[in-house]
């Protein structure tokens, strides 16, 4: 008896995790159908989050900050226009391209 109970506590803590860790890593459908921009959108995004910690921080300018922000602008525009001349997906060399920017962006980023 009592280990038919352990045994049922046990299997609904599994199913509780497997849920749990398959709701947290499902992809969006933008994400599923465009990996590439996803991937270069999330980037932007987590070099904006670091331009501001750096400014807040006091370890990079208002001019500086102003300048890189600029440039991620530019990068989104270009993935934007790249994505738009193929039907909604970027192809490979663009993909290399935008990397190669964003990493620009990163290198000034960095204290």
């Amino acid at each position: 008896m009592m280990t038919s109970a352990k045994t049922l506590l046990l299997a609904l803590g599994l199913v509780t995790a497997l849920t749990a860790a398959s709701g947290a890593s499902a992809e969006t459908r933008f994400q599923a159908t465009h990996p590439a921009r996803a991937e270069v959108n999330g980037r932007l995004v987590r070099l904006n989050h670091k331009i501001a910690v750096e400014r807040r921080e006091g370890r990079m300018g208002p001019a500086k900050a102003q300048l890189m922000r600029a440039e991620l602008r530019h990068v989104r525009r270009e993935e934007r226009v790249d994505a738009r001349r193929m039907g909604g997906h970027l192809t490979r060399v663009e993909h290399r391209r935008l990397n190669r920017e964003e990493n620009i962006v990163a290198k000034q980023a960095r204290p």
